[in-house]
């Protein structure tokens, strides 16, 4: 304990300051890092599900609690090592600022980036209208019969079910045009 003291006597107030900064916020930020890594982030199974239409996710977000924690962890430790390599006490604190900032607009730009990279995978069937498909099962005429049709729909091709208001059934195999949505999730096609 006598050489802890000695050492901490030994350390001008710069160096007293970056390391009353690096300890706790190391810890804070290992402590985030295994959270993110191996829990912290369970949801109970009564929270209801929600899902808002208008949302449009996350969007770039640069003051955070994340990104506060390492700023404070790279500042501090970036000032250590600058003031131990010799450089001033000035050009230290400008080298430990400029490198926490950077490292929160990485961050920043990490979560923000991740963030457009998710998709929700919900099949959205408005997005079918005027889309080409093949008949799957045979489509009874004047909505006497659900049918189904292959389409391809965001990228996927899926076999939904289908409505025709065509005089004539529409045999498997044929091609079709998705003229509507019935239903929420019936197509209305007709013949090409």
């Amino acid at each position: 304990m006598g050489d802890l003291n000695a050492w901490w006597a030994g350390l001008s107030f710069s160096l007293k300051f970056y390391w009353i900064l690096a300890v706790p916020f190391t810890l804070f930020f290992l402590l985030q890092l295994l959270l993110s890594f191996f829990g912290g982030g369970d949801v109970p199974d009564d929270t209801p599900d929600a899902e808002v239409e208008a949302d449009t996710g996350i969007g770039f977000q640069f003051f955070t609690l994340k990104n506060l924690i390492a700023f404070f962890t790279i500042f501090s430790w970036t000032g250590i090592a600058c003031i131990d390599m010799g450089i001033s006490e000035s050009t230290a604190a400008i080298i430990a600022f400029v490198a926490g900032l950077a490292m929160m607009l990485i961050m920043a730009s990490l979560f923000y980036f991740l963030a457009k990279a998710s998709g929700d995978g919900t099949m959205k069937f408005e997005k079918a209208i005027g889309k080409s498909g093949q008949v799957y099962l045979t489509i009874a005429a004047k909505r006497g019969g659900l049918g189904q049709v292959q389409i391809k729909v965001q990228g996927t091709l899926r076999t939904l079910d289908a409505l025709t208001d065509d005089e004539d059934n529409i045999a498997t195999g044929s091609m079709v045009v998705v003229k509507a949505i019935v239903n929420e999730n019936v197509l209305l096609v007709t013949s090409k």
